[in-house]
């Protein structure tokens, strides 16, 4: 029966070494559920506009993943707060929390989870680059309000 086989493990490649700029998302994800470290990546989008920053962190997700079902956010870390957006002809749920954590949870399939570091916007960028570094980090074990604090990003 083809149901039982599992599917293909994914191991996406780690784009830390590449440059960081707002917009960027640094991402080191393994598909399995025998990942360690509390992110599986980073992103600093360019403006606190959700509608507009997005939209292309999902496409670039969907094409390493597959199709991504939800999104976890700050609802204070943006300037506005949708129940979903429509990415590519997919309707993804967004779903807020009133908790100011510097995450986003990102949904692929019933259980499959991804964590991400979020940047602000404001950041510079020496600061964005060292956060979403250490945030990638295998085993990093640090909270999104530490590496924040740790990079000078907040105070």
């Amino acid at each position: 029966m083809t149901a039982d086989i599992p599917a293909p493990l994914l191991l996406l490649a780690d784009t830390s070494d590449q440059p960081v700029v707002p917009g960027a998302a640094v991402l080191r994800i393994e598909t399995t559920s025998s990942r360690v470290g509390l992110f599986d990546g980073a992103w600093w989008p360019r403006t606190r506009d959700l509608k507009t920053q997005l939209p292309g962190l999902i496409t670039a997700l969907t094409a390493r993943l597959g199709p991504v079902a939800r999104v976890g956010l700050d609802a204070s870390a943006w300037d506005d707060a949708p129940g979903h957006l429509v990415i590519d002809d997919r309707m993804v749920r967004i779903d807020w929390s009133a908790v100011d954590d510097g995450t986003m949870i990102i949904t692929r399939g019933p259980q499959d989870h991804f964590s991400f570091l979020v940047i602000p916007p404001e950041a510079p960028a020496s600061a964005a680059r060292a956060a979403m570094t250490m945030a990638v980090q295998d085993g990093n074990c640090t909270s999104a309000e530490q590496i924040l604090t740790d990079t000078g990003i907040r105070p």
